[in-house]
């Protein structure tokens, strides 16, 4: 990778940690993240438009990370129960393990703007969710998992335990081992043909 490649790709990487560290303080400004990165103002508008563009960009890349993980872990299982019920739980456990991602995923002020960017944010869930869809497929096709629209089974897959996330972000009391040892059982319920 050429120098100034290489220079531009760690300017961006210096501007989404601290965006995201920034965040995680109640500190999301752009004084803030410009403070934290030793980036100039310049650098920012230059790789990220404005600051609207690096709070999208921000939540892609934690979007991106957590459908990665929910993959990953969807990969690992063969049954159609086993592959819902693994999703929840990994869903339920990069939430906590990564709470800072996670809150900016569901609890950022500035998801209010994330619409003027939904061609990147659809990009980066296109693939992640496709990769979902094809795992699913054979055992829609063997009458194991309801057939419904993907959208449809997205909802009912990551929808509930994406509240139940976006809940927990904002009032820590509620039990989230409780919720993790109900909700697999319930989403598979609801998915099983």
């Amino acid at each position: 990778m050429p120098t100034k490649q290489r220079r531009g790709e760690e300017t961006r990487k210096r501007l989404l940690e601290a965006a995201l560290l920034t965040h995680e303080r109640g500190e999301f400004t752009v004084q803030a993240v410009l403070a934290e990165s030793g980036v100039s103002l310049g650098s920012l508008y230059h790789h990220f438009t404005n600051f609207d563009g690096l709070a999208a960009s921000s939540y892609a890349k934690c979007m991106a990370e957590l459908l990665d993980h929910l993959v990953a872990e969807l990969a690992r299982t063969r049954t159609a129960r086993r592959g819902v019920e693994a999703v929840v739980r990994a869903y339920l456990s990069f939430v906590v393990d990564q709470s800072s991602k996670a809150r900016f995923i569901h609890a950022s002020a500035y998801a209010t703007y994330l619409p003027a960017y939904k061609e990147l944010i659809a990009e980066t869930k296109k693939v992640r969710m496709a990769r979902m869809a094809e795992w699913l497929a054979p055992h829609v096709a063997a009458g194991t998992v309801i057939p419904l629209p993907d959208p449809l089974t997205e909802m009912l897959l990551i929808g509930p335990v994406a509240e139940l996330s976006r809940r927990w972000l904002t009032d820590p009391t509620i039990d989230l081992e409780k919720a993790a040892g109900l909700l697999p059982a319930r989403i598979w319920a609801a998915l099983a043909a």
